[in-house]
């Protein structure tokens, strides 16, 4: 685990994870969060969609980005303030996806860092843009 201060991060700095969404998880997801939509959770539903077969909760998705702030950059100590998402593709059972957070910018004064965040699948195609603010830990955390 990371634990980057503000003052250990500039501009360009980045963290990513990836991810490969299974149906089991995605059901669990559902149980988990109460959302059973059918388009999710039933695959007889989701044929007759737009999406032609289940999909993933984007949310489940979004959550790499959680995983990236809360454990790489900048990492333990990080607290959460704010998210904006923007789901632009589906993902679909068996999709990797690569979420990426680049710092956009930092504020010193207020303590908090921006990120672009961009979730891209396995195919190079967008399926996620947004922003995230997040207040990094004022010094390293051990």
């Amino acid at each position: 685990m990371n634990s980057f201060s503000i003052n250990e991060l500039k501009v360009g700095d980045f963290g990513e994870v990836k991810k490969a969404f299974t149906e089991k998880e995605v059901l669990t997801f559902a149980e988990l969060t109460t959302d059973r939509n059918p388009a999710h959770v039933d695959k007889e539903y989701a044929s007759k969609t737009m999406f032609k077969k289940q999909i993933v909760h984007g949310m489940y998705v979004g959550s790499l980005f959680s995983a990236i702030f809360g454990v790489d950059m900048p990492g333990l100590g990080s607290i959460y303030i704010k998210q904006s998402l923007k789901f632009t593709k589906p993902v679909y059972f068996g999709d990797e996806i690569t979420a990426k957070a680049t710092v956009k910018e930092i504020k010193i004064d207020r303590n908090r860092v921006v990120f672009d965040c961009v979730a891209t699948n396995q195919n190079g195609d967008t399926v996620i843009v947004g922003e995230a603010e997040i207040m990094p830990p004022k010094k390293e955390v051990k």
